[in-house]
């Protein structure tokens, strides 16, 4: 008996920890979505990363003595980098577009764009990837939410 309680309180400790963590909008059908503030968000994110590639420009260029503050900020480029791409698969590519909807392959063009500049952006601090990625997001903006 006391060991299926001792499971019971694992498996709901499990739960909760990995529960909270889920960072996605469910793949439920709930109809609760908020296209724009998705948006807004890989604005954000981009904007985010391009911040940090300059953050990491500038402390590369200063030298030695700010390697904690160098892996803090590398580290910060490549979660927003991962997030994004979170966004866009989780979201947009599994539960927002649909085969066959207007614009359907330029929107999905668009969205691989976004995945593979927020790839490029991990590897390098190069901002012309940033710059290609907030491009891809407004031009994919500009066909999802295109007026019928």
């Amino acid at each position: 008996m006391k060991r299926i309680g001792v499971n019971l309180v694992l498996v709901g400790f499990m739960t909760v920890l990995f529960a909270t963590t889920v960072l996605a909008h469910c793949e439920v059908p709930c109809g609760i979505y908020d296209d724009q503030a998705r948006i807004d968000m890989l604005l954000e994110h981009a904007t985010t990363i391009e911040k940090s590639m300059n953050q990491i420009m500038e402390i590369e260029k200063a030298g030695h003595g700010h390697s904690n503050q160098l892996v803090r900020w590398i580290m910060n480029k490549e979660k927003h980098a991962t997030l994004l791409q979170g966004i866009v698969t989780q979201y947009f590519m599994t539960q927002r577009i649909k085969a066959g909807a207007d614009h359907y392959d330029a929107k999905l063009k668009a969205l691989h764009g976004m995945l593979v500049q927020a790839m490029k952006c991990k590897q390098t601090v190069d901002l012309a990837h940033v710059a290609k990625l907030r491009a891809l997001v407004v031009e994919f903006a500009g066909l999802y939410f295109v007026k019928k």
